[in-house]
């Protein structure tokens, strides 16, 4: 099974699709007059679905259980076709859409069942997918391939030397997964004029994303939040929420953190935990998505 505890929830929607095509139109006639021998097909076979939407993960082992919190089956009928249309909801870390084709492919296997003694030449087809929304692949990120980040470590024993950066390697990592260029990536100390300065230059270069990582804690030499919020146009506080809330599932200390995140300018700055999973989990929690900002800096519309 599929590690998901890096994912964000978000709502998923799946609709799947199947086909029961009958031999003779006396079927349709007898389904729907609710003469079926073994009794109502269309009512019977939408409770075999819903149980097979949720018994999901039961019978497909990779399947990771997750809410079902909303599911519905539809029928339509053309000719001698019915179209079963199957479709689930979640809030989940995972979609849902092969619930959705577990549904509807139940549901025409107890059509099949039901049916049988009546007509001997039932067929099932196109059983597919036909809408996923939700997740990575839906928030899709239309910026990053336009976009260059510049990433500033932040750390005196880093730049002295004492100690491997690993926390900006995984901040470049992430970049590089969402197709943003990286102009620089540089280590410096703790000291809250460099910090400003690289800030400031950084932005004046047309660098999109410039992320700090380290300093961000409650120590003395903890100055990054100091630093940087007197020259920020404008804080982004849901950011900020949403890379604590993200890191507080994981440990009970990323409420501590003082992570910053805002713009000067069009230039979208954060900063970061200095550990290598504080600065990882924190792009996980917020990319590639937050690069939807670069959208609206531009006054293009959410959707």
């Amino acid at each position: 099974m599929m590690d998901i505890t890096f994912k964000t929830q978000t709502l998923r929607t799946a609709t799947a699709q199947a086909i029961v095509r009958v031999s003779v139109p006396e079927t349709i006639n007898a389904i729907q007059n609710k003469t079926v021998p073994k009794g109502d097909v269309f009512a019977m076979s939408k409770a075999a679905g819903l149980l097979g939407i949720k018994r999901t993960p039961d019978l497909l082992p990779d399947c990771h259980p997750l809410p079902i919190e909303y599911a519905d089956i539809e029928y339509s009928i053309n000719g001698m076709e019915i179209t079963i249309l199957c479709t689930v909801k979640t809030i989940y870390k995972t979609g849902v859409e092969v619930e959705a084709m577990h549904g509807a492919s139940v549901v025409a296997l107890n059509m099949y069942d039901m049916l049988k003694p009546i007509d001997k030449g039932i067929e099932i087809h196109h059983l597919k997918l036909l809408l996923k929304k939700g997740g990575r692949s839906y928030f899709k990120n239309r910026h990053g391939k336009d976009l260059k980040a510049a990433v500033i470590v932040c750390s005196d024993s880093v730049s002295a030397g004492r100690k491997e950066d690993k926390a900006g390697k995984a901040v470049v990592k992430k970049l590089e997964e969402c197709d943003v260029a990286i102009l620089d990536y540089i280590i410096i100390p703790d000291e809250k004029e460099l910090i400003q300065e690289k800030a400031k230059a950084y932005q004046v270069q047309g660098i999109d994303v410039i992320i700090f990582t380290g300093g961000t804690g409650l120590s003395k030499r903890d100055l990054t939040p100091e630093a940087l919020i007197p020259i920020l146009d404008r804080r982004i506080p849901g950011i900020e929420e949403a890379i604590r809330n993200y890191g507080q599932d994981r440990t009970p200390y990323s409420m501590l953190s003082r992570s910053v995140a805002g713009t000067i300018k069009n230039s979208l700055v954060l900063a970061l935990p200095g550990s290598t999973n504080g600065a990882k989990e924190s792009m996980d929690s917020i990319f590639p998505s937050v690069l939807h900002i670069f959208g609206m800096l531009k006054g293009e519309s959410h959707d």
